[in-house]
C-alpha cells in the first residue's frame, strides 16, 4: 500500500492467528460492471449478499441470497445501516471523471464505510476496489514493471485522483485502527464487446487513446469522414507497437473470490490484471483477421508502455488469470455474433 505493499506488524497488523468466518457480504456498486458479474458468483459460493443499488439507472441483478438496497453513498447515515449484520464489505461503488460528484461519492462515501466498520467492530474484512490508474500506467514512462510498491502517481483526472485518495484512507484506517483491509488494484476491466469498442474505429468507441484525435494523415482522416470501419494499431514514434495490460471480467471475479475470507490478504494490496501484456500490433492483426477489416496505424506520442507485475497476487492469493487478449477478443466477437445488447454505462470505461 502506498509506497509499501503491506503494513508492518509494528503498525498494528496482526493476522497470523486470525480466523475468518464470512457468511454475509455487502457489495457496493452492485449494478456496475464488476458488481453485476460478481454478485451471482458470491451467491453461488454460498454467501448471503446485500447489494447496494445506486439511483443512476444501473439496476442490480436479482437472485437468490441477494438482498437489494437502494441508496446513495453520499448519505452519511447509510453506511451504518448497510454493514449491520454483515461480515465483510466489497466496496466497488465509484463515479468516474465527475468533478461535481467524485469527492462526495468516492472519497466521503469510502470514509463513511471505513468509519462505520471501525465503529461497529464486527467487520472481518473490507475489500477496496483499487485501480492501476493510481500508478499512472500509460501516462508516465514505466521503465520497470508496476508492482505493489509503486508509488501513488495517478495520471491527470478525477478518477485516478479518487483512487489514490481512497487507498490513502484505507492505509490510514489499517494503521490507526487495525481495520482489516484488502485492496485489489484492477487493471482496465473488459467485458461484453469492450475490446472491440476500443480497438475499432466505428461506434461505439471506448477508452483512450481516442483514435480520431490522432488522425493526422489524409488516409487516417478518411476513415472517420466516410464512416468506414478499421482496426487501430497504436505505435510509437520509432514505429514499434504500444504495449499495455488489461484484465477480463472473469479474472476480476476470480480475484475477489480468492481474496474474500483469506486471512493472508488482510493488510495487503494486490495487482489484478491479465496473464500478460499485449502489443497493439498483435491485437490489431488478430481482430483484423477475425473481422476482415484493414489495420490503420496511429502514432500516439502520449502513450508509454507498461506491464503489471503480479507475482504477489499469484503467490499469496493463488490468482492465475486465464483471459489473455485473444480470449478477450474471442468473447467480444461472440457477444456481437449472438446479437447481445451492449450495456450503456454512465461513466467512461
Amino acid at each position: 500500500m502506498s509506497d509499501r505493499e503491506s503494513i508492518s506488524a509494528t503498525e498494528g497488523k496482526n493476522t497470523g492467528d486470525m480466523s475468518m468466518n464470512i457468511k454475509n457480504v455487502l457489495v457496493t456498486g452492485a449494478g456496475g460492471k464488476i458488481g453485476r458479474a460478481v454478485l451471482p458468483e458470491l451467491a453461488k459460493a454460498g454467501y448471503a449478499v446485500r447489494a447496494l443499488e445506486y439511483t443512476d439507472g444501473l439496476a442490480v441483478p436479482q437472485g437468490e441470497n441477494i438482498e437489494v438496497i437502494v441508496g446513495d453513498l453520499r448519505d452519511p447515515s447509510l453506511a451504518r445501516r448497510l454493514i449491520a449484520d454483515m461480515d465483510a464489505v466489497i466496496h466497488l461503488g465509484n463515479v468516474k471523471e465527475n468533478k461535481e460528484l467524485f469527492l462526495d461519492t468516492n472519497i466521503k462515501g469510502t470514509f463513511y464505510l471505513l468509519d462505520a466498520c471501525k465503529e461497529a467492530g464486527h467487520i472481518q474484512q473490507y475489500i477496496q476496489a483499487g485501480s492501476d490508474a493510481r500508478a499512472g500506467i500509460y501516462y508516465y514512462p514505466q521503465p520497470i514493471p508496476i508492482d505493489e510498491n509503486h508509488r501513488h502517481s495517478g495520471y491527470p483526472g478525477y478518477y485516478p485522483l479518487s483512487k489514490v485518495l481512497e487507498e490513502v484512507l484505507c492505509e490510514q484506517y489499517q494503521i490507526m485502527y487495525q481495520t482489516p483491509i484488502t485492496i485489489l488494484r484492477f487493471s482496465w476491466v473488459h467485458d461484453e464487446d469492450d475490446i472491440l469498442a476500443h480497438v475499432t474505429l466505428a461506434e461505439p468507441r471506448l477508452g483512450v487513446p481516442v483514435w480520431r484525435d490522432w488522425a493526422r494523415t489524409p488516409e487516417q482522416k478518411a476513415y472517420f469522414e466516410s464512416g468506414q470501419d478499421a482496426v487501430a494499431c497504436l505505435v510509437h514514434a520509432d514505429g514499434s507497437a504500444g504495449q499495455r495490460h488489461i484484465v477480463g471480467i472473469r479474472d476480476v471475479v476470480q480475484s475477489i473470490l480468492l481474496a474474500l475470507g483469506n486471512p493472508t490478504a488482510v493488510g495487503e494490496a494486490f495487482n489484478v490484471s491479465g496473464p500478460s501484456p499485449f502489443g497493439y500490433d498483435v491485437l490489431a492483426n488478430y481482430v483484423a483477421e477475425k473481422l476482415d477489416l484493414p489495420v490503420v496505424r496511429f502514432e500516439v506520442t502520449e502513450f508509454h508502455d507498461f506491464f503489471i507485475e503480479m507475482s504477489k497476487s499469484r503467490s499469496v492469493l493463488g490468482f492465475h488469470p486465464e483471459y489473455d487478449i485473444f480470449r478477450i477478443v474471442d468473447d467480444a466477437i461472440r457477444f456481437r455474433q449472438e446479437g447481445k445488447t451492449r450495456t450503456v454505462w454512465p461513466y467512461p470505461g
